[in-house]
């Protein structure tokens, strides 16, 4: 299976991570300081709880797509508890720039390479980095109600 080209050019596929990288940061600003620990329910995370998770899961992803080792241990900055607006900001973003600089470095001839991501699903590494993809633009699309329960306005949506 190592013969087949990856579907997606590395350079786009870095493209996309920097335009998602770009909208939530539009994400983080947009909520004010002092909502960085609204929960909308009990059992629901906080913003800042949330976007840590969809920060540890690219760290965790990304590193296994890439077999590049992440600088957070799996879960590490959601269990932080970390609510302080700027360093949530600084750790979000570190883990985008994580991702960006391992899927550039990475040689696309290798992306079709089958893993097992996490020890037990089997897939390319591009459709690891692709289910990545969609994993953060879940968790910041979920962010949108905490915005608005926040009294924030979200931004628009920045498909392209």
């Amino acid at each position: 299976m190592g013969n087949l080209q990856a579907q997606t050019e590395t350079e786009t596929i870095v493209k996309e991570w920097q335009r998602a990288k770009e909208y939530t940061k539009e994400y983080l600003d947009a909520m004010p300081e002092n909502s960085y620990t609204l929960k909308p329910t009990k059992e629901m995370r906080s913003f800042a709880g949330q976007v840590l998770h969809l920060s540890d899961a690219i760290y965790g992803f990304i590193g296994s797509a890439t077999d590049i080792k992440p600088s957070a241990g799996f879960g590490e900055l959601e269990k932080s508890n970390d609510v302080n607006k700027l360093s949530v900001i600084k750790k979000v973003l570190a883990a985008y720039d994580f991702a960006i600089d391992a899927i550039k470095k990475y040689p696309n001839a290798k992306l079709s390479e089958h893993i097992k991501l996490f020890g037990q699903f089997d897939m390319s590494r591009e459709q690891a980095i692709n289910k990545c993809f969609e994993h953060q633009t879940h968790h910041r699309g979920q962010t949108t109600v905490y915005l608005r329960l926040a009294g924030a306005t979200p931004p628009a949506e920045k498909l392209f």
